[in-house]
């Protein structure tokens, strides 16, 4: 991706089933657990840029022992630095000792059964170790000890923060994940309450009365409560201080969440390859966690998957197939190609179906999967002209003439080359730029000077900011005929307010186009008609807002935006001609068929709140304010 966008948080839980020294028998190390979700951390990795934790619990701790671990870090080095100090804890033990999981759990922390990860990758704020998750609520209740980690935005963390102050709390903070923790434990407490108030007449001692509080708490009802005015997309995972844990998915399915159980371990994670490739699965071990659904595990090791809301229309984030989950899921894999294939006849298209003097690469390095499914299609294409041209030649064949169809190849070739790893998108402004003109470097010599064209795919394009002052510009020193930019994603025209970091409606190149196209054409009046719609439903319920945005695309066809934006990132003093495709939703559709969530694209949002927070976006950009529009 050349205009790289944050990518989504990742969770991992772990819960061992069995006795710690059951894995020392079995696997031959005590420290099972913490090697798994290491593990898992790892394969995740792709999810997290700016900090990491984990916290772990131990069942049947004593009273006045510590229970729950917990480790953040936010360096540099952030998941080598977390398990650093994880793994530092054993380094001085004898062998005996490493090896006897009873005096581990009794003397060493993370030694727990139930074990909670986070790889944090923020769409806003500062990066510091408050912001990692896992976060803690403690109590001296043990049943009243909460940790929670996500996957999640939500848009109406404004009206959940009041509900808390009605009921009588102080946050100490207003964002979505305080807000969620303090609204989770806040049911907690009043179930815990309940059982308590419930038990207490039958003059039970503390630690029976203890037990059946265990017992007796309903997680499925307590979420009920609790999350009953989420609106947004989340993946949350909780672990609570007695040995209950769960973890629940937004009614839509926005965010992505899978898991795997047996005799031994319940596992769940943001990624399917993670928990295969961890625990040596096959796919089709693994389940998919429904909409609206949570996954319960009780302490007693009682594993169910319930509703806990109403489940919506399923909308999973097409995002996660396009660019963040990694392709070595079968599935993204297959539909990553697909995205490239179903843009093969549009490249052609551009380049005249002139095989012979294209040069077709792509931008690495996420778009490398779906530049083979262009590969196919632009193959496939060929196959079909040269089957055409043979038969035109009927009975007279000339054998050097077929020999030279046959031999017609398409020319792919690594035009763009990434030489080395620097994450450049933590860099701002034209410092980024700076340092992507060295990311990048072009292999020179197998494009011929103003004969050849180049077609380089991209996965997706946000700001094109990346294109117009590095990636262009290096293509052009090979001075081709002409430059074609192609994105397997669609224009990407509205802010996203479920997870990822596009909330400023400003910096898309396709909004930037579609309000060029109003004042080349003298329709100014229509967008500040479109702002002042926004404006009157400010202050309307959520349910009741409309996505007025929406209207100014409507005048426009898709073709005359991407024109635009070809205009708008070519660079004035470039004299080579540039084009710009973009995949089309109808196509994006047909290749990701179960992961339909579009509203980044359509304007059309699984949720109420999103069409807030989108008008509330473009409120920001007329009014020329630089801020998110949700917390």
């Amino acid at each position: 991706m050349s205009d790289a966008i944050k990518h989504e948080c990742g969770v991992a839980f772990i819960r061992l089933l069995k006795p710690i020294d059951f894995y020392y028998q079995k696997y031959g190390t005590t420290l099972y657990g913490i090697n798994r979700m290491q593990g898992l951390m790892q394969k995740q990795r792709n999810r997290g840029q700016d900090g990491a934790g984990i916290a772990t619990i131990k069942l049947n701790a004593p009273p006045g022992s510590r229970y729950i671990s917990r480790k953040r870090s936010n360096s540099a080095n952030y998941l080598q630095d977390l398990f650093d100090d994880v793994y530092a804890r054993f380094k001085e033990l004898k062998p005996q000792q490493l090896n006897d999981a009873k005096f581990l759990q009794e003397n060493l922390p993370y030694m727990g059964e139930l074990l909670l990860g986070h790889l944090r990758y923020g769409t806003h704020g500062d990066n510091t170790i408050e912001t990692c998750h896992p976060f803690l609520r403690q109590s001296n209740w043990i049943s009243r000890n909460l940790v929670l980690a996500g996957n999640f935005n939500l848009t109406n963390v404004d009206e959940m923060f009041s509900e808390l102050v009605e009921l009588g709390q102080f946050p100490k903070e207003s964002s979505d994940t305080v807000t969620v923790l303090e609204k989770i434990g806040h049911f907690l407490d009043d179930e815990v309450q309940r059982l308590h108030t419930w038990f207490k007449p039958e003059e039970y001692d503390s630690d029976e009365l203890n037990q059946l509080i265990f017992k007796h708490l309903d997680l499925q009802r307590l979420l009920k409560r609790a999350c009953r005015k989420f609106d947004g997309g989340y993946v949350m995972c909780g672990m609570i201080g007695h040995g209950d844990a769960f973890v629940l998915r937004d009614p839509n399915g926005i965010r992505p969440a899978f898991y795997y159980r047996d005799d031994e371990v319940v596992v769940a994670a943001s990624e399917r390859p993670a928990i295969q490739s961890v625990f040596n699965l096959p796919f089709d071990a693994i389940q998919e966690l429904k909409p609206g659904h949570v996954l319960v595990v009780k302490k007693d090791g009682e594993v169910k998957e319930v509703p806990f809301i109403t489940p919506g229309l399923k909308k999973p984030c097409s995002f996660e197939r396009i660019y963040f989950s990694r392709s070595t899921d079968k599935d993204i894999y297959v539909e990553r190609k697909k995205l490239g294939y179903y843009l093969a006849k549009s490249a052609l298209k551009s380049v005249n179906y002139d095989i012979e003097n294209t040069v077709f690469s792509y931008i690495p390095n996420t778009a490398e999967t779906a530049f083979w499914g262009l590969f196919q299609g632009v193959n496939e294409v060929l196959d079909v002209l040269k089957a055409e041209e043979i038969s035109k030649m009927k009975k007279a064949i000339k054998p050097k003439r077929l020999e030279a169809i046959i031999k017609r190849k398409v020319r792919f070739e690594k035009v763009i080359v990434k030489e080395v790893k620097e994450r450049t998108f933590i860099t701002a402004g034209s410092a980024r730029n700076n340092m992507v003109s060295q990311v990048y470097d072009v292999t020179y010599g197998i494009v011929r000077n103003n004969i050849d064209n180049i077609v380089l795919l991209d996965d997706s394009i946000v700001r094109g900011t990346t294109l117009k002052k590095s990636i262009i510009r290096l293509v052009a020193r090979l001075k081709p005929k002409k430059i074609t930019i192609i994105s397997s994603a669609p224009q990407i025209r509205y802010p996203d307010c479920y997870g990822i970091d596009m909330s400023k409606m400003k910096e898309f190149i396709a909004f930037q186009a579609i309000i060029a196209l109003h004042k080349e054409n003298g329709l100014e009046d229509r967008v500040q008609k479109a702002y002042q719609k926004a404006k009157k439903q400010e202050k309307l319920v959520k349910e009741k807002v409309k996505n007025v945005v929406i209207d100014l695309y409507s005048q426009f066809s898709y073709e005359m935006v991407s024109q635009k934006i070809a205009e708008l990132l070519k660079p004035k003093d470039l004299d080579i001609e540039l084009e710009i495709i973009f995949q089309t939703i109808e196509d994006l559709h047909k290749a990701c068929p179960n992961n339909t969530g579009d509203w980044y694209f359509s304007g059309i949002f699984p949720t109420p709140g999103g069409n807030k927070i989108c008008n509330k976006a473009f409120i920001n950009y007329m009014e020329n304010k630089n801020e998110r529009a949700y917390m």
